[in-house]
């Protein structure tokens, strides 16, 4: 792909690359501004400005300014640690023993909870709850019945409440949700809002993902473990290494 020149001041060249190299350092928002036609003109001549002034601050000697001395030093210290510490790091070792001994130890991890998906018409009385029924049962659907009955605001989607895990809804509905094959319409379930009427649309059990599945996971995690363990472990052997007084 070709690296465009956009400008040269003074002899050296503004690219495309260096746009968006310079762009990098911008939050998002200010990013989505400065990708427009009209955002990018002015990026431009921001550019160009601070090409100018650097070389402005060249020939004024001001390499040798202590203000810029001090902080060049900063920024090598802070490369310097950056780099120290991703070299201790550097050499961390992971084995199947440790994957399979990690899963294993955290199996709980790994599990999925077990979930139903289902819809259900919310009524005052136990009567209007059997003569829904009664009317499901003689040809209207589920959904028909919870968009003419029911007062709950899912009457919208067909009394629909989508997919939730156990502890999400109140232990009554739960229960008998739970319970229900799929297709199946409960009796009449009373809790502290009202009656229910609850058809199962799907429901999964509780599984467990294999090793392979959790592999990714595991050597985050253990990598994670190791490099802290091993960065502490540096950190108290530096501390032998050189001198340092707490005042």
């Amino acid at each position: 792909m070709e690296n465009k020149v956009l400008a040269i001041v003074n002899g050296s060249e503004i690219t495309e690359k260096d746009m968006e190299r310079s762009l990098l350092r911008f939050p998002n928002e200010t990013r989505e501004h400065y990708k427009t036609e009209e955002g990018k003109k002015q990026f431009l001549e921001q550019i160009i400005n601070f090409e100018l002034i650097y070389n402005y601050a060249l020939d004024n000697d001001m390499k040798k300014d202590p203000e810029y001395i001090e902080q060049v030093k900063l920024i090598e210290k802070d490369i310097l640690i950056q780099i120290g510490v991703k070299n201790i790091m550097a050499d961390v070792d992971i084995t199947e023993e440790e994957i399979q001994k990690y899963y294993e130890t955290n199996s709980e991890m790994f599990k999925s909870e077990e979930t139903a998906s289902a819809k259900h018409i919310l009524v005052d009385t136990l009567e209007q709850t059997q003569e829904i029924k009664l009317e499901i049962a003689n040809g209207m659907s589920f959904e028909e019945a919870a968009q003419k009955y029911s007062k709950c605001p899912s009457a919208a989607q067909g009394g629909s409440l989508g997919s939730f895990t156990r502890g999400r809804m109140v232990p009554e509905f739960e229960k008998a949700a739970f319970e229900l094959q799929v297709g199946e319409i409960s009796e009449p379930v009373k809790t502290q809002f009202g009656y229910h009427l609850i058809q199962l649309d799907e429901k999964s059990s509780q599984d467990v993902k294999s090793l392979e599945e959790s592999r990714n996971v595991i050597v985050k995690n253990i990598l994670h473990q190791k490099q802290n363990e091993k960065y502490i472990s540096s950190v108290t052997e530096l501390k032998n290494k050189y001198a340092v007084e707490l005042k």
